[in-house]
């Protein structure tokens, strides 16, 4: 019989710790990570924990409180793993443990990790816990392998995606914990992410005057002034599919009011009202221009309106994550496994969302998002009820991510 290739061993390895990755993969999804509220630090614990029983070293970089409030949140602990097999690059595997809360229409526990059909259930099982498991499964595996590397394996695994991202990999860059060469960073399908939307959160604040509701005529109604400001908002995004963008994946820019709070009782004129803004920037446009543009067409309305005070707050701004130099490396390695392995062509795309990749990208580093998924997040259910992944699918991305990086450190 012939001996097994590199490629073989590493394969082989993979299939047969998969039983044990599921485990791993079911602990990471019964510990909550909401966030918001944004409460992760037991969840780092956890899942420090479960990486040091796989034989690894972990790190714990404690964020400080007053950051870790200043993003919203209320505890997180950025952890990192290095492997070293000798001289040569660092390549950087990234995964998010914070989730958005589970909301309703569950038909499994949201925290059970229930496995039906092959298909493990629960909030964060797909984005992104999932790539906890994936990254780690796929060091582990070569590192039993005694493969030839050359350069360094990091596991990156951060808990403020959901918030912006700027306490987790923001924060190991800017503290320079790390400084990559190459970052694979979590997805959520079998295609490669080569670019993706920025976003602007922005608040907005409409301040009146209360009355007596027999007396309307001696207040000022902040949510009427709402309701004039939601309209000319939804007036003004209809323009937006106009302005298209040349990313496959990408269409154009959109908006979401996805938050109103106001009024102090039935009886009484609303004083405050409060809405938050969801603009995405597509890679084309200029985030300073699009926050600039936005104000200015708020403002505009505001002042039209007697009595109304108007106070605006910008809660995140994050760049959008464009294609650069280096990118092509990590994507032609990637499909060509990923082809081979999932037996389907691998397509290179951008997607509309932000995560947490911009920010490697942001200091040149190549990057790309890649990981567990089935063919796309609408069909992972992500960030919606019975959120799901094919453990098949998780077995087979743990393969793609291993082999990937042991050309990238051949």
């Amino acid at each position: 019989m012939a001996p097994m290739s590199d490629a073989e061993i590493i394969k082989t390895l993979i299939d047969r710790s998969h039983p044990e990755q599921v485990r791993f993969l079911a602990e990471l999804v019964r510990v909550p990570s909401d966030n918001p509220p944004g409460d992760c630090a037991a969840h780092a614990q956890r899942a420090a924990v479960l990486l040091e029983d796989l034989g690894f070293t972990v790190e714990r970089h404690i964020v400080p409180e007053s950051e870790v409030r200043a993003q919203g949140m209320i505890s997180a602990t950025n952890l990192i793993v290095r492997r070293r097999f000798g001289a040569g690059p660092t390549v950087a595997l990234n995964a998010h443990g914070d989730v958005v809360p589970p909301g309703e229409g569950w038909t499994a526990d949201p925290y059970g990790a229930q496995i039906r059909d092959g298909i493990m259930y629960g909030r964060g099982v797909a984005v992104s816990k999932s790539d906890f498991a994936t990254y780690a499964f796929a060091l582990k595996a070569l590192e039993e392998s005694g493969v030839a590397l050359h350069g360094t394996v990091e596991l990156h695994f951060t808990y403020d995606e959901e918030a912006g991202g700027l306490i987790g990999p923001g924060w190991l860059l800017e503290h320079e914990l790390t400084r990559p060469d190459f970052v694979i960073s979590a997805g959520f399908a079998y295609n490669v992410v080569v670019a993706h939307n920025g976003c602007l959160h922005l608040e907005v604040r409409l301040e009146g005057r209360s009355a007596h509701a027999a007396r309307p005529d001696t207040g000022v109604d902040a949510l009427e002034a709402a309701t004039q400001l939601l309209s000319s908002l939804y007036t003004l995004r209809r323009t937006y599919s106009s302005i298209r963008s040349k990313v496959p994946g990408i269409e154009h820019p959109t908006l979401v009011v996805g938050l109103i709070q106001g009024g102090i009782n039935t009886n009484v004129v609303p004083d405050v009202v409060t809405m938050r803004i969801d603009r995405r920037i597509i890679p084309e446009e200029d985030p300073q221009a699009v926050e600039s543009a936005l104000r200015a067409h708020i403002e505009k309305l505001c002042r039209s309106m007697p009595g109304i005070h108007l106070a605006l707050r910008r809660i995140l701004l994050a760049q959008p994550f464009r294609p650069m130099p280096g990118q092509e490396r990590l994507v032609a390695i990637i499909q060509r496994y990923g082809e081979s392995i999932m037996g389907e062509s691998i397509a290179a795309n951008g997607v509309p969302m932000y995560t947490d990749a911009r920010l490697y990208s942001a200091k040149g580093i190549p990057t790309v998002l890649y990981g567990a998924g089935p063919h796309s997040l609408l069909e992972a259910n992500g960030h919606r009820a019975d959120e799901k992944l094919s453990l098949e699918d998780l077995r087979r991305a743990t393969q793609v991510v291993a082999l990937t990086v042991a050309e990238l450190l051949s």
